[in-house]
């Protein structure tokens, strides 16, 4: 699956609205730590495809969003759960970090769906 481009007219819809988690990582272009942690976006959006939906945001582009949700250091990756954020990345981390704070949100997640 590839990685979704969202911008602030879509972000209601393919974030808050998803049915599934949804990972945002909030980038620009010239941003060198964004870009690298891009593949390693793109390893999570590959390898849990059918768990979650992985997007980015463009801050330099959707100023509206980024300013919503606060975003002051890019890169940030949110998780979003059910429409609200649940947990934030602030830099350029290694995939390990990333995938411990989204398997902890998983994880709360299907216990409470089992209840």
């Amino acid at each position: 699956m590839s990685v979704l481009k969202v911008k602030d007219s879509s972000f209601y819809e393919e974030v808050i609205e998803a049915s599934c988690p949804v990972i945002v990582d909030f980038w620009a272009p010239w941003c060198g730590p964004c870009r690298m942690i891009a593949p390693v976006i793109d390893q999570i959006a590959d390898d849990y495809k059918n768990i979650i939906k992985v997007v980015k945001l463009n801050t330099d582009d959707n100023p509206t969003t980024s300013t919503e949700y606060g975003i002051r250091s890019i890169p940030t990756v949110m998780i979003f759960i059910n429409g609200q954020k649940v947990d934030s990345v602030i830099g350029a981390v290694p995939k390990s970090t990333l995938l411990n704070v989204l398997n902890k949100h998983l994880k709360k997640q299907s216990k409470q769906s089992i209840i």
